[in-house]
């Protein structure tokens, strides 16, 4: 990751209803949440949610998909552990000085086997 990217990131994050929206939207996984929703939880306007997912989209923090009407918003998680990993890089010369980035890291994922009979 670009410095320059990550300030922008960093900066998108930096508002509390940016930050907010963004948590929420870790929350949520995958499947993401519709706009509408968002807003309700949230208690923030139509317009005002709208120029904030348009923020965090633009920095790529998030991305939205169409289902019929409703456009749900999904975190981009491989653009947070981008982030993430910018800034521990060299964290402490190295050493293992990170244990609550280590606990919450996500786990590996299993590979499936299958078994034959």
């Amino acid at each position: 990751m670009k410095i320059s990217s990550a300030t922008e990131c960093l900066a998108a994050l930096g508002h509390e209803t940016r930050l907010t929206i963004f948590r929420l939207l870790v929350q949520a996984g995958a499947q993401g949440v519709n706009a509408g929703l968002i807003g309700e939880q949230l208690k923030i306007p139509a317009p005002t949610l709208s120029f904030h997912l348009a923020h965090l989209s633009r920095v790529g923090l998030i991305n939205g998909r169409q289902e019929s009407r409703f456009i749900y918003y999904v975190a981009d998680y491989r653009a947070m552990d981008e982030l993430l990993s910018y800034l521990t890089e060299n964290c402490c010369q190295g050493s293992q000085c990170l244990p609550r980035t280590v606990a919450v890291a996500a786990p590996k994922r299993r590979v499936l086997v299958k078994s034959v009979r």
